[in-house]
């Protein structure tokens, strides 16, 4: 019943009222507005998760914060060691990179670090790598031809020379250039709206089985990356991370993908490659000891990740995942029991 009566019906309705007190019922009236008044049976609103991991963000914390996801391009050689920031990212992108080395995409955005790097150049792969959830990139620059993909991908990103940016006078260069992430996010532009989910999320428990699998090696050609499972977790046998900011792999996610040429050799002449992150190939979800063969594609760069698993949807475990994008002609991947 709203409170703006005409006079004559809240006169009769206030009789009423009266009349049923003196009748002995003793009941209080039920305040306006209350579930019991309204009837409602509507139900608490579900618990925000963060859009990388699939993680429940802590009662009462948005997931929609002020900042875009930022992605940090990290050097992975011996010569950036100790690579700074990877504790704390939400989910790592290798890629391959000239000469069969790989480099980082550091996602970060539950939580960002003090500092990152050693910070390197971006590459005509990352268009299909960070606009699915329209990440803004930490980079020391790009070559021409690059930069001209990445413009009219519409991505942003911030390069050596502004807010944030730092050369580390311990290390050598092209080693020593750091940023300060908190810093380069005030220069992002953005809405503040809750980015996409990189992945479909779903219980582990819906997860195939699989069969077991206690390592893997993804090998891109001079680099192999091995990963062992204990305590539940996955642990890079050959990390550079610095220690204690290792990055803590709940899932790795294993992608067959083609390779292109990104159209320009590097500074030493070297064929410069370009993975081909749209399509579709084989898929392995490593999980809890255990691998799930499946497939996965994406209908153009620009869109989501989907993957399959025996003609369903397979979706991935919330947690912390690293994703390796491995060659299909030039790369292998071996898996032990």
């Amino acid at each position: 019943m709203r409170r703006t009566l005409p006079l004559a019906t809240a006169f009769l309705s206030s009789a009423a009222l009266l009349l049923a007190g003196c009748g002995g019922g003793g009941d209080e009236e039920t305040p306006e507005g209350s579930p019991s008044a309204a009837g409602s049976t509507e139900s608490p609103a579900a618990p925000q998760t963060w859009p990388l991991t699939g993680l429940t963000a802590a009662e009462g914390k948005s997931t929609a914060k002020n900042l875009p996801v930022l992605v940090t391009k990290i050097d992975n050689t011996s010569s950036a060691a100790p690579q700074m920031g990877l504790g704390k990212a939400d989910m790592v992108v290798e890629e391959l990179v000239e000469g069969g080395t790989t480099r980082l995409a550091a996602f970060f955005y539950s939580q960002l670090p003090d500092v990152v790097g050693p910070v390197r150049s971006m590459r005509a792969s990352d268009v299909g790598i960070v606009t699915p959830v329209d990440a803004t990139v930490i980079t020391s620059g790009a070559a021409q031809i690059t930069k001209n993909r990445i413009n009219a991908a519409g991505i942003q990103f911030f390069e050596e020379g502004a807010k944030g940016f730092f050369r580390e006078p311990s290390r050598s260069a092209p080693y020593n250039l750091m940023a300060r992430t908190k810093e380069v996010a005030t220069l992002a532009k953005v809405d503040s709206s809750r980015p996409e989910d990189y992945f479909v999320f779903g219980d582990p428990a819906d997860l195939p089985k699989g069969k077991k699998a206690t390592s893997l090696s993804a090998n891109f050609g001079r680099h192999t990356t091995t990963w062992a499972f204990a305590d539940g977790k996955y642990v890079n046998q050959a990390t550079y991370a610095g220690q204690g900011d290792e990055f803590p792999a709940d899932t790795v996610l294993v992608l067959r993908v083609r390779v292109g040429d990104a159209g320009y050799k590097d500074p030493a002449g070297s064929f410069v490659p370009e993975t081909i992150f749209e399509g579709s190939g084989p898929a392995q979800l490593f999980h809890r000891g255990r691998v799930v063969n499946g497939t996965w594609s994406k209908d153009s760069l620009t869109a989501g990740l989907h993957l399959e698993a025996k003609g369903k949807e397979l979706t991935m475990p919330p947690g912390r995942t690293w994703v390796e994008l491995v060659p299909q002609d030039t790369g292998s991947v071996s898996v032990v029991k």
